[in-house]
Order: C-alpha cells, then structure tokens, then sequence
C-alpha cells in the first residue's frame, strides 16, 4: 500500500497540477460511461481521477484503504456526486450495483475481474477445461472444504466441458448445482487438397500404402506416448506396414525421444515437432489416436479429426468415451495398456470397410454434436439462463 506522507501527497498534487494526465484519461473513459452512471474508483489514492471523471457521470465513489488519502481528498472540497470512503473495497458492497469500477495500480487481473464483478452485479462464469486426478487434499477436509468455498463464493455458474470435468469437480467437494456440462466445439477442418496431401506423403517417407496413424498432442508424459511406442514394437513384430506421427513439443519430448528408440521403433515411430500444417497432417490420416492417461477433457484435435471423418483409437480415460462410442465412430483400450492399443490398430488396419464405417460415424456425431455453432449456442444458453435467473447443475 502507497504510504501517503505529507510530502508524497503535496508532491502528486504538484504533478498532477502541472499536467492533463487525469482529465486526459478521464476524457478517455467517459466516452464509456453515461451521463447517470455510478461509477466506483477503486483503490483511488488521492481522488485525482475520481474528480476527474465527475463531469461523465452521476456519481463517483473513491474508494481507499489510506486514512490519510481519504482524508487529503475529502479535504480539498465537498462535492454531492462523489463519495469518499476508507476501507478494502472487498468489504463495501454497494446499496445497489455500480455501473463502472475505475482500477489503477490495483492487483492482479483476475482479482480485479473478480471483484468488478460482484461490485457491478455481473454473474460471475468461468469454465474447467481439464480432467485430471483429484489429489488426496482436495478429496478430504480440510481441503475439500476450502476449495468447495472458493469455487462456489466466486463462481455463480461453473462450465464443465465434459462429464468428466464435471466429476473431477463434484470429486473436489463441488456441488453439482454449480455446473452445467457444455461440451467443446469446434470449427470443421477443410481437407487439404489432393497435391497437398500427396506432397506431404512424400516429405515424409509415406508410401500410398503405408497405414497411417496420428496424434496431435503437447509431448507431456500423461499423454501416454509411450505406450504408442510399445503398440508400435508390438506391431512391428507383427510385419505390419504403417507408420506412427506424433506432432507437438513439450517437456518429455527428450524422455519420449530415448522411449522410441529403445523399444526400436524409429523407422515407424516419427516425431515431427510443432507443426502448423494441422489440415494436412490430419487429411493423410487414416486413424487418429489419443492415449492420454493423466488429463483429458474434450479433446479438440480428436474434435478436428471428427469432422474430417477419421476413426479414432482412444484410451478410456477423463472424456474420451464421451467422444468415441465404442466400435461405433472409433475404439476405446483401457488406459496404459499398449497390447490392448496393438488390437485395435490392428483391428481396423485388417477391416478397411469398418474402418470407412466408422469415420463416416465419426463424421456424423461431429456434425450432430460437435461444431463450433452448437457449442457457442450452448454456452450463450447459459449466460442468459443466468440472467434470467434460470438453475442448471449435473444429476
């Protein structure tokens, strides 16, 4: 907090006298503000730019937690449109919501939106994005406790993007009135054209007959890399022709480097980094494959593949089976089994017209479940059953 000595406040006050700084921004933020708006200047010091702002609204409350600068601003004349008040503006909540909240020098940017927020009257929303395994002290008390406050003090709806998501929350000790599931969505891939593709292929060492999977995912250890290199020893030994490319970059990239060559799967295993080219790369696709083990939400590159109509080979963890219906639009294996991940690649490299029956699913659910309209539909659907005052919450 600004100590606010006598020479400090006679200093800000030769400066500010000596420039157009605040009737400058002033000038800048009454072109949002109308003229009956109660505006809120949080943390205002002085009142420099809480006087300034008088002449854009209705009224202005300053609001600090210096006695002294309180003081200094109350001093220097009586206004009736403005209110001085000393104290954290965490504990003066208005007699009715402000219209606009003024913050200088004032934490950190979730904090501020926070607490606009609540002083405002705005519905506070914000979405989990992650499944992942709830730790033993968010699971128990004392923990659960603090966490099921913090989520359900701050946050007036929660947006899980899978059901997945929605019981890791519940599993913290969330309750499930908070949270409405909306799952992800996302725009239709445009398929590269056939020279694309063919120039890809040949950039890579892909012959037209070589079977080609994919996975498009950070290069972190729960992503379940590994196990892909040991489906790939194990259809390697089978004599079978195809060829793994992982595309991404990350912090176990050195680990997954050093997994790929001992189990000697160099030459069917490709590593290809960061990549922008994510149309081409899927287009030459003919499974997609996802082995996460440690977090999965609704994963939006299996969303991006969907809609090109490919197959995908999953593993049962977090929301994956609310994407992939077994033997329906893909397969699913039990998470860090990679004999079992063997079976189903072999399974549709042996079966082309399942394999086709299949990306045809695949390409029906996206279209039925998964764009980007339907989820934007869906979570505007929450914003105005929020204002309209509107409960969801799982069952």
């Amino acid at each position: 907090m600004q100590r606010w000595s006598p020479e400090v406040i006679r200093y800000l006050h030769t400066a500010a006298d000596r420039s157009r700084y605040y009737t400058d921004l002033a000038r800048e933020l009454g072109a949002f503000l109308h003229p009956e708006d109660r505006v809120c200047d949080a943390g205002c010091g002085l009142g420099l730019l809480s006087r300034a702002l008088l002449p854009y609204c209705g009224h202005v409350t300053a609001i600090d937690r210096s006695p002294a600068a309180i003081a200094d601003l109350t001093a220097r004349g009586h206004d009736p449109r403005l209110t001085a008040l000393t104290g954290d503006i965490r504990d003066l909540p208005p007699q009715r919501p402000y219209d606009a909240m003024v913050f200088c020098l004032f934490g950190g940017t979730d904090e501020i939106l926070d607490i606009a927020a609540r002083q405002c009257g705005v519905p506070v929303v914000y979405s989990r994005h992650s499944a992942f395994p709830v730790p033993a002290k968010l699971r128990y008390p004392p923990g659960r406790w603090v966490n099921k406050w913090l989520n359900e003090h701050y946050a007036d709806r929660i947006i899980a993007v899978s059901p997945a998501t929605a019981e890791n929350l519940t599993d913290g000790g969330i309750s499930p009135k908070k949270i409405t599931i909306v799952m992800n969505g996302v725009a239709p891939v445009v398929p590269a054209p056939p020279e694309e593709r063919a120039r890809l292929r040949a950039s890579l060492g892909l012959d037209e007959d070589t079977f080609t999977l994919g996975i498009l995912a950070r290069l972190e250890e729960y992503k379940g890399h590994v196990y892909l290199a040991q489906a790939a020893r194990i259809l390697k030994e089978q004599g079978r022709k195809f060829r793994i490319l992982a595309a991404g970059t990350g912090a176990f990239e050195a680990e997954l480097r050093k997994a790929v060559a001992e189990e000697g799967v160099e030459d069917v295993m490709s590593l290809l980094g960061f990549r922008s080219d994510v149309a081409a790369l899927l287009s030459i696709l003919d499974v997609q494959l996802n082995a996460s083990y440690g977090t999965e939400a609704t994963s939006m590159a299996l969303l991006e593949g969907m809609s090109l109509g490919l197959p995908s080979i999953v593993s049962d963890y977090g929301g994956n089976p609310w994407l992939v219906k077994d033997g329906d639009n893909g397969l699913i294996f039990p998470s860090r089994d990679s004999q079992a991940l063997a079976v189903c690649i072999a399974r549709l490299m042996d079966r082309p017209e399942e394999r086709a029956r299949m990306g045809e699913r695949a390409r029906e659910v996206f279209r039925e479940r998964f764009t980007g309209e339907i989820f934007a539909k869906n979570v505007e659907q929450v914003y105005l059953d929020i204002l309209k005052g509107v409960s969801h919450g799982t069952k």
